[in-house]
């Protein structure tokens, strides 16, 4: 039996393990100053400020990880596969956005854990959006 008083010792998210808000703020950013050069994806989104789409993604991806459930709470269940339906997303954007993603992944400089262990999903994610064929 160890002696740390009960209820003191939690376990801490993923969200926190990494940086909280700033590290996925950072993560998304890097992302999308990509998007917005990349000839594929920057044509999914229609506005001009990709600011909206950009602070959407951040608190998704915080909210999936452990943080605060601010995403949800502004627009309901994420439904991702319903919300990327009018878009066509082939092989091609699958690994323009895997492509940027990478980039924004490894500068973030995370342990070898954590950047293997998001970058898993982030390609399980890229592949479940594939709704068009070439």
């Amino acid at each position: 039996m160890n002696n740390i008083p009960r209820g003191t010792l939690q376990e801490q998210t993923f969200y926190e393990q990494v940086g909280g808000e700033a590290t996925f703020r950072r993560l998304v950013h890097r992302f999308y100053q990509g998007v917005a050069e990349d000839p594929v994806l920057r044509r999914m989104y229609p506005e001009d400020d990709l600011g909206p789409a950009e602070d959407r993604f951040a608190l998704f991806l915080m909210q999936y990880w452990g943080g605060p459930r601010t995403y949800s709470d502004d627009r309901g269940h994420p439904r991702l596969r319903m919300r990327h339906a009018p878009f066509a997303v082939d092989r091609a954007a699958h690994d323009a956005w895997l492509g940027h993603m990478r980039t924004a992944l490894d500068e973030l400089g995370l342990s070898p854990e954590h950047e293997t262990q998001l970058w898993n999903y982030l390609v399980y994610a890229a592949a479940s959006m594939i709704n068009t064929e070439e």
